[in-house]
């Protein structure tokens, strides 16, 4: 069962291993547990939610793939209560991630969309938008796993210094990226950018939020294509109304869609519908290696 959009490359390498391969995109959750009992393999993205609930109908289900890396939409401890393997991709979305966060940061720096909305609007407002320059300033990274590596060499290569806050990396190992490993109240003191690339995990819920906002360089500028609720968004709204954070680039949300969220309302947010893997080339790279997984 395809249950969310793959590229057809995906489901060519499906249907060549001989499976029979179903799409019913968009099913809510009590249609998909009402047909899930007839699957043995289920491939989802980030819209569906495989709930415990659900999952306790799959009585032929013997993998989930996931074409992408987050599994916060899969229930993996009541998978694997069932037997039930889950995999995913981690590999075909770095690149494509890491370059929506640098498109964020440079768009914050220069006011890319608000310039853009106030020019189609006949309006000329140079002295509105004087933006910074990224030369020389730096780069915060709180999670310098895949996708934070690939923005650190990114950035490094413009002229940013880098830092980052990792608990689980070993400090040789951000060395050989001439990335310098801080803690992280150093992090938010120092940095003129920062950017979230952790999974949502308690560990890390809410990690951003009141607190850590008092103690952040003034000026600063964050950028979260990463998952929604890792910042605290109504402190987040309130940081950026007092002037002490400058901007935030925003491609993921608590709730999603966002409606109502106050942080839309506020000139200082860019945003985007969680695009960061949205790019032809990494759907088409996950799409083939999620199938190639699950055939095996």
């Amino acid at each position: 069962l395809i249950a969310d959009p793959i590229s057809e490359k995906g489901l060519e390498v499906l249907r060549n291993e001989g499976l029979e391969v179903v799409l019913q995109i968009g099913l809510n959750s009590a249609s998909l547990k009402a047909i899930i009992p007839e699957y043995t393999g289920l491939l989802v993205r980030s819209e569906t939610k495989v709930t415990a609930d659900i999952l306790f109908h799959a009585d032929k289900l013997q993998v989930i793939g996931r074409a992408g890396v987050g599994l916060d939409n899969i229930d993996v401890d009541a998978a694997t209560k069932k037997g039930i393997i889950v995999m995913n991709t981690p590999e075909g979305n770095t690149n494509t991630t890491a370059e929506h966060a640098l498109s964020m940061l440079l768009a914050l720096a220069r006011h890319i969309p608000q310039a853009t909305k106030s020019l189609k609007n006949n309006k000329w407002e140079k002295k509105r938008f004087v933006g910074v320059e990224i030369l020389g300033k730096t780069l915060g990274i709180i999670g310098i796993g895949r996708i934070g590596s690939s923005l650190a060499k990114k950035a490094l290569a413009l002229g940013m210094s880098v830092i980052a806050y990792d608990p689980y990396i070993p400090t040789e190992v951000a060395n050989k990226m001439a990335v310098r490993l801080v803690e992280l109240n150093t992090l938010l003191a120092e940095s003129d950018f920062i950017s979230i690339h952790v999974p949502i995990t308690e560990e890390t819920k809410q990690m951003l939020g009141q607190e850590e906002f008092k103690i952040v360089k003034k000026g600063l500028r964050i950028i979260n294509c990463a998952r929604g609720g890792i910042i605290d968004e109504e402190a987040l709204c309130q940081a950026i109304k007092a002037g002490r954070i400058a901007g935030a680039g925003l491609d993921v949300f608590q709730q999603e869609p966002p409606s109502g969220n106050p942080l839309l309302e506020l000139e200082e947010v860019i945003c985007t519908p969680h695009l960061g893997a949205s790019t032809e080339e990494a759907e088409e790279k996950v799409s083939i290696s999620i199938a190639k997984q699950l055939a095996d």
